[in-house]
């Protein structure tokens, strides 16, 4: 009978996964394995002619039953890489994507040293933590509506060692900051999807949180809402940057326009598609 090796399981499980419809098969082999032995991609390829034990395929098969059932491979591993940090998730929040990299990328731009930044719809908060562990002095406040969620971003905070530097806030955008000093950066990856494509979504996208994608009729909801209360909370001069669907950049590039905020303007991801909306609080005597 022909052993099973780490290339013959990696192979097959491509192939497998593949057939049902896996968004990245063959990565969600090398990582399901990976993790079922213990062990980095490395060290997979160096091994690849090793044989596998009956507890270790036992091991592997439960991974993959798990993926072929429509799991997002970050929730069967329980982290996802971000930044080149390593965030942990659960089923309580969304699954950080490369884009939300460049959201990041904006907020960090000229960003002050000691800078106060307010990250909204945290979930995991892969987007506010990674601005803290970049920017050491900087404060971060993280606000997130759903508790449970809240309780992941809590975790990574520790996890990242900048949780001294950082509150995870329940609570709904706005609210729980009501008060508090002025932020020099309002930013947010905020649920944006249309509610009538969220049955168009992938199935492992459809197992993510329905709160964290659904952004009402032409997914604004919640960012009309952020960019009608930012201005509040900045210091004149200070920005806001939002990711955004595809299509939807134009519109609040005006919406910015309309609140206040000078050189608005539509910033494109790796694909160079028009994915977010920054914007720079006009001081009020030159607001236009």
């Amino acid at each position: 009978m022909e052993r099973w090796t780490i290339r013959r399981a990696i192979l097959w499980t491509a192939d497998y996964l593949e057939g049902k419809g896996a968004d990245s098969p063959r990565s969600d082999a090398d990582l399901l394995l990976a993790d079922a032995l213990g062990v980095d991609r490395l060290r997979l390829l160096l091994d690849f002619d090793k044989p596998l034990t009956p507890d270790e395929l036992a091991a592997y098969r439960k991974r993959i039953e798990r993926r072929a059932a429509g799991e997002p491979t970050a929730y069967i591993l329980g982290r996802k890489e971000f930044y080149g940090r390593d965030f942990l998730v659960d089923a309580r929040v969304l699954v950080p994507r490369p884009e939300t990299e460049g959201l990041v990328d904006r907020a960090l731009e000229d960003l002050p040293e000691s800078a106060r930044v307010l990250d909204l719809c945290a979930g995991s908060g892969c987007v506010g933590l990674t601005i803290a562990a970049e920017r050491p002095s900087a404060r971060v406040d993280l606000v997130e509506l759903e508790p449970g969620a809240a309780e992941v971003a809590a975790a990574n905070a520790a996890r990242l060692g900048v949780a001294d530097r950082c509150r995870v806030l329940v609570g709904d955008l706005f609210a729980p900051v009501e008060g508090e000093p002025p932020y020099d950066v309002v930013v947010s990856n905020p649920p944006y999807v249309p509610s009538g494509e969220l049955p168009g979504l992938s199935r492992e996208v459809r197992r993510e949180p329905h709160l964290a994608l659904d952004g009402g009729g032409d997914g604004l909801d919640v960012v009309r809402r952020i960019v009608g209360g930012a201005g509040r909370h900045l210091v004149p001069g200070g920005r806001v940057a939002l990711e955004l669907s595809l299509g939807q950049a134009e519109v609040v590039v005006g919406l910015l326009r309309e609140a206040g905020f000078a050189k608005a303007r539509a910033e494109q991801d790796f694909t160079r598609r028009d994915r977010y909306a920054v914007g720079v609080l006009a001081p009020a005597d030159d607001a236009e």
